[in-house]
């Protein structure tokens, strides 16, 4: 049997979105409470998630969601990485709040430890990428709108990792968008 690289393309990219899903799941985590929820998401479902970042984009004024929509389209897949919020109850202020008593009257604002952790996950899920030459970027746009369509349905906060094997990265030469920031 004969098979050129471009037949077995979405098969090895997959097979390292599934390496990345395991790094970020045995990446450290504060206290060893694991607060994470891991997703591939791949054919139609990027066009969905593409849809929701134009969507969000054309609501929040953020045009970059727009530019990132395209790359998400030109993606083979996407590894999105959330964190839920809780408090590790060590009281260490890092918060804002002298203890996690009282952060747990703030439910909205995340335990340090929380978004971290998500950091973590995300630079060994990446790592894992890179070990692999496939291009990646990681993107808060992503992540954003995996939320709004409820696909990682604990989590509240959450990045996207993109990933593609073509000849030359769609994440490099991007269009430059001025950000369009509401109320100013």
């Amino acid at each position: 049997m004969i098979f050129t690289e471009q037949q077995t393309r979405h098969e090895q990219v997959l097979a390292v979105a599934k390496a990345m899903m395991a790094a970020a799941r045995t990446a450290p985590k504060g206290k060893g409470i694991d607060r994470l929820e891991i997703r591939t998401v791949c054919g139609e479902e990027l066009k969905t998630l593409a849809d929701e970042m134009r969507a969000y984009g054309e609501r929040s004024g953020y045009k970059f969601f727009l530019r990132d929509a395209g790359n998400v389209e030109q993606s083979e897949c996407v590894v999105l990485i959330g964190t839920a919020l809780g408090v590790m109850n060590l009281n260490c202020g890092f918060c804002g709040f002298a203890t996690c008593e009282e952060k747990m009257c703030h439910p909205a604002i995340p335990c340090a430890l929380n978004p971290g952790d998500l950091g973590i996950a995300i630079g060994s899920a990446a790592a894992i990428a890179a070990d692999f030459r496939i291009d990646n970027r990681i993107m808060y746009s992503a992540g954003r709108s995996a939320l709004d369509l409820g696909w990682l349905p604990k989590c509240r906060i959450a990045y996207g990792i993109l990933l593609s094997c073509t000849a030359k990265s769609p994440y490099f030469d991007r269009q430059q968008q001025n950000p369009v920031i509401p109320g100013k």
